[in-house]
């Protein structure tokens, strides 16, 4: 809902000698724009749904093929998390079909889908393909936590094992070569160190080495050169808190940002520890929270609604999970889901925008818009954006294209609940008068924020959506130049 205030705008020109000054009125059309409260899918941002959680039937794959789960709002991401021997099951022989296949379910509607490849697992013998073990590579059996033994049923490769980086180095460039500038993919975690791939063997093999975490970053970078990588906050310690650690400080140095898996394991005070690290991230680098799985974490009495918004708040985090039953999670959680939806990320909206209500045609005639943007999520808009205005005819046709490329959004300052900072900003614009040619009369305005050309790319809350997320501001009359 908006509504639509007109203002008179007066400017005033010298006269000559004892004449009256001759004034100029403008007449502008200024709106302030009301939250719609809708959950927004946008890039870097977004709830994200176990479709694989290591183990391959959960959770997303107990799912119809026809079920993208579109009653789940806010959901942006489908993430894959599975254990290397189930993606190169023979040496060269590779099975991205357990990739591409629910990827491509969520492609088609526009959302996105992440990454994590595991070569450590408690629950199967050799989450590193046993043929690898076979080609020579080093490698110790242990029990879950008591470390090595002479046999079990659980294998761990030594992690800077020539052999075993050989080959994890050509699985990681198959796997670049398919995913990585991909616009489809959304981050990949640095999984092949450590158990489930969350950076630590202390329960395991007990390898824990900064060099070798360091090397399993490196190796990602090597080959996936684009996309955003992540590393678990567990790379520095699961329960040990503080701000800055080697590991990642090393990490944020290389560009890669930071997930917690440990949101609501523990019951309070323990529901997590590592808020504190995440503000060197959060400025500049997308973090991602990960909660418990959902029944464990009831099953301790470490769920809550409240705290798991205030993870999202004391984090900043841009990516939440859904790490269990979908629905189930939904249905018990429906208040809190669109509580956190309302922060979680960026939340751009134009506040307040004025424009002239008729503007001439043609240069070198130029109308001034001013508008008042905040961002009302908790974490920057990293993929930045320019705002632009699109004048429209009544059949839906294109008359001009107006983007402002000195505003990014990427700039505007993130609040704490309830305070909105804001930006206020004035743009100058022409109208074309050839090339298209553009004619007098009254036309539609739409706003929207996108790409330096005009395409818009960041869904707003606002009512009055075109389909292809511009947004409808009001009217604007178009005169002979």
């Amino acid at each position: 809902m908006k509504f639509y205030l007109p203002i008179l705008f007066c400017l005033a020109f010298d006269g000559i000698g004892a004449q009256e000054t001759p004034v100029v009125v403008i007449e502008r059309e200024t709106i302030r724009t009301v939250d719609t409260g809708a959950a927004l899918v946008n890039p870097a941002m977004g709830w994200t749904m176990h479709f694989y959680s290591n183990v391959p039937a959960n959770y997303g794959s107990q799912l119809e093929p026809s079920d993208i789960l579109e009653d789940f709002p806010g959901l942006s991401t489908v993430y894959l998390r599975l254990p290397w021997a189930y993606l190169e099951p023979e040496e060269g022989k590779f099975n991205w079909a357990i990739l591409d296949t629910p990827a491509q379910r969520w492609i088609a509607k526009g959302k996105r889908i992440a990454f994590r490849f595991t070569t450590s697992e408690n629950w199967m013998k050799y989450a590193t393909p046993e043929w690898v073990k076979n080609a020579g590579a080093k490698g110790t059996f242990y029990e879950f936590n008591r470390g090595r033994v002479p046999m079990s049923q659980t294998w761990d490769p030594i992690f800077d094992d020539p052999i075993y980086l050989e080959k994890l180095n050509a699985f990681l460039a198959a796997a670049a070569k398919r995913y990585d500038e991909n616009p489809n993919v959304a981050f990949i975690d640095v999984g092949t160190y450590g158990m489930w791939g969350e950076g630590h063997t202390f329960m395991s093999s007990q390898q824990d080495n900064i060099a070798l975490q360091k090397l399993h970053i490196d190796l990602h970078q090597k080959h996936f050169k684009k996309t955003l990588l992540c590393i678990s906050d567990d790379f520095a310690g699961h329960d040990i808190p503080g701000k800055n650690f080697p590991i990642t400080d090393y990490a944020l140095s290389r560009g890669v940002t930071l997930r917690d898996d440990s949101i609501l394991v523990q019951p309070p005070p323990r529901s997590w520890y590592h808020a504190e690290m995440a503000q060197s991230f959060w400025p500049t680098l997308p973090v991602i929270l990960e909660h418990e799985h959902y029944a464990g974490s009831k099953g301790r009495q470490a769920w809550s609604g409240e705290l798991l918004l205030k993870s999202v708040e004391d984090y900043h985090a841009s990516f939440m999970s859904i790490h269990g039953q979908p629905r189930e999670i939904l249905n018990e959680n429906r208040e809190t889901i669109d509580k956190i939806n309302l922060r979680m990320g960026y939340r751009l909206q134009p506040m307040e925008v004025s424009w002239p209500k008729s503007v001439k045609i043609g240069t070198p005639q130029v109308f001034k818009v001013e508008w008042t943007w905040s961002n009302q999520g908790v974490a920057p808009c990293y993929p930045g954006g320019y705002p632009c205005l699109t004048i429209k005819d009544e059949k839906g046709g294109i008359v001009s294209v107006l983007s402002d490329e000195s505003l990014d959004m990427r700039c505007l300052k993130v609040g704490a609940p309830g305070v909105n900072p804001i930006t206020k900003w004035e743009s100058a614009f022409t109208i074309g008068l050839v090339a298209p040619t553009t004619k007098p009369g009254n036309y539609d305005l739409f706003i929207s924020v996108g790409s330096r050309d005009g395409t818009p790319q960041i869904a707003l809350p606002l009512d009055g959506h075109d389909g292809q997320r511009r947004y409808r501001l009001g009217k604007i009359t178009l005169e002979a130049p």
